[in-house]
């Protein structure tokens, strides 16, 4: 297409795993599409270390990168499948839960976040109908009933008929369209650890419940694992400030007996908050991924949540195109019915657990443990909520 087009039918702003999703699937559909973004993702290389920022991608997701046409190129790059997935408090009363329950050949893979977005933003180079916008930043947003319009920060102005906003947690275009949010801190903070490990791990991710947060781990490829301590803000700044080989004798210290021998390469932390966007449209400004909700990482559901906004906005697109249909305000309420409903499900979820597991009066811990017991024998109850956790 023309490089020097400034009218498109979609712009997507936020070129990272959720947006780039998003504009390879409806360029398929034959629509102009501008994409902006402030850096592209570096460049993949077999002897790079792994990066800190991994993701638990549940078959759902995996058929939704399939329809995209990435899902290959990712597996040739890094990619680790997992077929259980283990929590638990007290060591004894665990819960499993197995793909064989689920009835497929695998739970997800855990891969690499920029691996993602870079099969996808590989994909999008090859699209005719995609115009690429980067490095940039939006700097103002101004909208009518039929378009609108950004200016960029090297003065471009771009404009479309339609604004998908996947820039993040913190979204600019949210706050430039007056959507409010609703949030709270849990405080706690996430604290992420690679490790190499002497052997390679079982194809196996567990987690086990804390008074101060859950530690967990997380196969990936190639004798490699990532693991995850969420605990009060101050001791994660402790750890993060740690060199390696110290912070690899806390891990030895307060890691539970299953951590495979290992020893620590790098860390960086985060602090978690809780975002729902009171709106997921306001005029021609819509919201997918974490710029319309956030959630606590315990599921490791967050861009499976952003990849099932894509899909419920993707399926109204080509509905409407099917059906000869201009997209309107009414597929806009269906989308904000139907993903409101799965990401308040989700995310309250994700708080209970988190409620749950911080009180630690007795009664309460008792009871955590033998709900964690039920779920462990609940049968066709344990599959069905399983499948629905996949996506299935």
């Amino acid at each position: 297409m023309e490089h020097n087009k400034t009218h498109f039918d979609i712009v997507v702003v936020g070129g990272g795993m959720v947006g780039a999703a998003a504009a390879c699937l409806l360029a398929q559909q034959g629509w102009q599409i501008a994409v902006v973004e402030q850096a592209e993702p570096e460049r993949y290389a077999p002897a790079q270390a792994m990066d800190l920022r991994v993701s638990a991608i549940s078959p759902a997701s995996v058929r939704l990168l399939q329809q995209a046409g990435v899902w290959d190129a990712i597996r040739m790059m890094r990619v680790r499948a997992y077929n259980e997935l283990a929590t638990w408090e007290v060591p004894g009363l665990e819960t499993h839960f197995r793909a064989e329950e689920a009835e497929v050949p695998e739970l997800g893979f855990i891969v690499e976040n920029r691996l993602i977005q870079l099969a996808l933003w590989q994909r999008l180079q090859t699209l005719p109908n995609v115009q690429l916008f980067c490095p940039v930043q939006v700097t103002a947003l101004s909208q009518d009933e039929t378009a609108v319009s950004l200016t960029l920060n090297d003065d471009q102005v771009v404009k479309a008929s339609w604004l998908l906003a996947a820039d993040g947690a913190n979204s600019k275009i949210r706050s430039f369209a007056k959507i409010g949010i609703n949030r709270w801190d849990y405080r706690q903070d996430c604290l992420l650890i690679n490790v190499d490990l002497e052997e390679d791990a079982p194809a196996i991710t567990w987690q086990q419940f804390y008074p101060d947060g859950p530690r967990a781990f997380l196969p990936l490829a190639g004798k490699k694992g990532s693991l995850v301590w969420y605990d009060k803000p101050a001791r994660i700044a402790r750890l993060a400030a740690m060199p390696p080989a110290l912070l690899d004798k806390e891990v030895k210290r307060h890691f539970p007996e299953p951590l495979p021998a290992c020893t620590v390469t790098h860390s960086g932390s985060f602090p978690l908050t809780r975002r729902h966007a009171q709106h997921y449209y306001q005029g021609k400004v819509i919201l997918l991924g974490d710029a319309a909700h956030t959630i606590h990482p315990l599921a490791g559901q967050g861009v499976n949540l952003g990849f099932k906004d894509v899909s419920c906005l993707v399926n109204l697109w080509q509905t409407a195109q099917q059906k000869q249909q201009s997209f309107s305000v009414e597929h806009l309420k269906q989308y904000e019915r139907e993903r409101l409903c799965d990401n308040t499900l989700m995310q309250s979820a994700m708080d209970l657990f988190y409620a749950g597991f911080s009180l630690q009066h007795a009664p309460v811990k008792i009871l955590r443990n033998l709900t964690l017991l039920a779920a462990e024998n609940a049968g066709w109850l344990k599959q069905k909520a399983l499948r629905y956790a996949l996506g299935l």
